[in-house]
């Protein structure tokens, strides 16, 4: 399908408007919605080219600035020097009821509009693969992809202690994807099977990928993009929304 031009919404949260960025066919009708949380970095070129890539396939698709209360709206990070390690401290000062307030807000914003159906779905990358499967556990979320989901298996994500993913695992109303590559130093071997573990404690609905890649291997920016393994994830995720959401 063919696109409208990217409209901006300023959206209502308890920590102040966020940002989000809306993709959306340019056929009249009526889409399932889909929140597309950001690397670090906030909205790059390759996040702005897979939610377009999503919308492309009958989706609305919107890309909320993870940090809006943190930096100017409008900011992009440079993936490296002081601007990645300030978005590093970012995930860890932010505090963890922001996170999930900022999710509660766009899948709010989505559900309302004449153009969407209502029915939603995640997908993230680094960082925000752990905020999509976060927000997997509001109700109305479907399918959620993720993909090398950082801090989970630490505990890691917001900066009020140790956040609770593991534990509410079994909130999960939807199917999971995740996706890793066994290269990425960030989630080793020990902190993907403490992950699959969980899930399946849980009893959660979710399937499993491991590629001999790096970290941030769909990120089509860089000396670690794989495109095979990036071209397979999408597939993927695709065939996950299309299951859960379209069909």
């Amino acid at each position: 399908m063919t696109l409208r031009d990217v409209e901006t919404l300023d959206l209502a949260t308890p920590s102040g408007p966020m940002r989000t960025l809306l993709w959306r066919p340019t056929a009249e009708g009526r889409f399932p919605g889909i929140v597309l949380f950001t690397e670090i970095f906030q909205i790059t070129g390759p996040m702005r080219r897979t939610a377009a890539f999503l919308a492309g396939h009958g989706y609305a698709v919107a890309v909320p600035e993870i940090y809006h209360e943190l930096e100017p709206a409008g900011t992009v990070l440079a993936y490296q020097g002081e601007e990645a390690e300030r978005g590093n401290r970012h995930k860890n000062d932010k505090p963890l009821a922001a996170f999930d307030a900022d999710a509660r807000a766009a899948l709010d914003s989505l559900a309302v509009q004449t153009y969407c159906t209502g029915r939603c779905g995640t997908v993230g990358f680094c960082v925000g693969g752990h905020l999509a499967l976060r927000a997997a556990m509001n109700p109305e979320v479907h399918a959620a992809a993720c993909f090398y989901a950082t801090d989970i298996h630490k505990r890691g994500l917001g900066g009020d202690g140790p956040d609770n993913t593991l534990d509410r695992l079994g909130d999960l109303h939807g199917e999971v994807m995740m996706a890793w590559g066994r290269n990425d130093p960030h989630v080793p071997l020990e902190g993907r099977a403490t992950i699959y573990n969980a899930l399946t404690e849980a009893k959660a609905r979710f399937e499993w990928h491991e590629f001999g890649a790096a970290h941030a291997f769909m990120r089509d920016d860089g000396y670690r993009y794989d495109p095979p393994a990036a071209a397979a994830c999408l597939s993927m995720a695709l065939a996950l929304f299309a299951r859960r959401l379209s069909g």
